[in-house]
């Protein structure tokens, strides 16, 4: 294909970007078109697989017969068979005249199946037999009919591993994905999101009759980082957003950020699996408790320090006389309570950092008592209670946020304050 051609299919199917990855689908598209073999597109939601159907039949022998698009998702359990295949006047309940099937419909055509992940297995056997035998029978009828329909599909799903878990049929995917179109994210397209961004930007310009909205460096800088889980079609609503409400029509990092979701870093959290109460995944007594003898084990070890320093004649002795109490027990170390030890803390999960980076989520200032000897009892539940009514009384009693700098759900929080009876 000459590069002409290539620029041609291009302008035509409105497809903006020159990343290998989506010249190389493209050509793919484009070579398999004039034949009649199966195709499977796989790539994430919103990257665009539907474009490459109708390349596909735009370029064929069937580009005069009709193209259909069908997301298999959307169609209830107990109608797809009669949408795919038709049905017969009195077949169910409600089915008061006899019906075509959109592979009867479309005959000498092309039918794009999106979502062919989300069809129900008793549907995939009879759309294996019209791949195999061009044969299909509407629900009702024990009449076989011919159909002669290019079939194109598309999925965001791994097939191969729904047809380990036996949600797919292995003999439907292999017939599926003789020739596999992969359409790539828009985070691995380089550059090509800047393209697109002025692309949207000049066409919703038009649209609402406005200025076309640009970025700054900056702002370029961080849309070109950003991952965009939502692909083309989280980017198209974001442009069309800030072309509609912002009147300053250069688009700053500051302003871009309010537009874009935040995705947070990826923060290790302390996991327990399995939780009796299905909320937090990690009981407040159990953070609790690590918290405080770990920091009781870190005092320690400090302590042991300045004490080593001291016999080695490095520190004024006058530190051990002047504090008895602090360097009494030292070399004990606390052993977390039978009935209330967390069971394990080296499984991660991740948070976002923005529902934990919180530098007022606890007063450490009143936690002092951990210094003190081992045979003092620690009340927890004191030490919680005097929490939450601390983070209660910082947010005005707002439980949602107070519950946020606590770092526990609503939910738990609620149950929490009738615990204690806190008013």
């Amino acid at each position: 294909m000459s590069s002409n051609e290539f620029l041609s299919i291009k302008q035509r199917f409105g497809i903006i970007g020159n990343s290998p990855k989506l010249n190389h689908a493209i050509q793919v598209a484009a070579q398999v078109a004039p034949t009649d073999m199966t195709v499977l597109i796989t790539g994430e939601s919103g990257s665009g697989k539907e474009s490459f159907s109708k390349i596909i039949h735009q370029l064929s022998a069937r580009k005069h017969g009709k193209f259909i698009a069908i997301n298999c998702g959307a169609i209830p359990e107990g109608t797809i068979d009669s949408e795919l295949f038709g049905h017969e006047k009195g077949s169910f309940t409600g089915a008061y005249e006899a019906r075509k099937g959109y592979f009867e419909v479309t005959n000498g055509g092309t039918i794009f199946l999106d979502e062919i992940g989300e069809m129900p297995l008793q549907t995939q056997a009879r759309l294996l037999r019209v791949l195999e035998n061009g044969e299909f029978i509407k629900v009702g009828s024990s009449k076989v009919q011919k159909t002669d329909v290019r079939v194109v599909a598309a999925t965001n799903v791994n097939l191969l591993d729904a047809v380990e878990k036996g949600k797919f049929r292995e003999d439907l995917y292999y017939r599926l994905s003789t020739v596999p179109i992969f359409v790539p994210p828009l985070r691995e397209r380089g550059n090509d999101v800047d393209l697109l961004f002025r692309k949207f930007a000049s066409d919703f310009a038009e649209k609402y009759r406005v200025e076309s909205i640009k970025l700054t460096d900056d702002a370029r800088h961080m849309i070109l980082r950003y991952r965009f889980p939502g692909n083309i079609r989280q980017l198209k609503n974001l442009v069309e957003q800030m072309s509609a409400l912002e009147m300053e029509r250069t688009i700053t990092a500051d302003t871009l950020m309010k537009y874009l979701p935040q995705q947070g870093s990826n923060l290790p959290a302390i996991y327990k699996g399995g939780s009796s109460e299905g909320g937090d995944s990690l009981s407040e007594r159990d953070l609790l408790y690590k918290v405080l003898f770990d920091m009781k084990k870190d005092m320690n070890d400090l302590k042991k320090l300045v004490h080593d320093l001291i016999q080695d004649g490095d520190v004024d002795t006058s530190v051990i006389e002047d504090n008895p109490n602090l360097f009494r027990n030292m070399d004990k170390t606390p052993a977390l309570p039978q009935e209330s030890s967390p069971k394990d803390f080296s499984e991660p999960i991740y948070i976002n950092s923005a529902e934990s980076d919180n530098d007022d989520s606890y007063d450490y200032e009143n936690v002092h008592d951990i210094t003190h000897e081992e045979d003092e009892s620690l009340s927890i539940e004191e030490k919680e209670k005097e929490l939450i009514i601390k983070a209660l009384r910082k947010n005005n009693n707002k439980r949602k946020y107070a519950a946020q700098d606590l770092g526990i759900s609503e939910r738990t929080l609620y149950r929490k304050i009738k615990q204690y009876e806190i008013d």
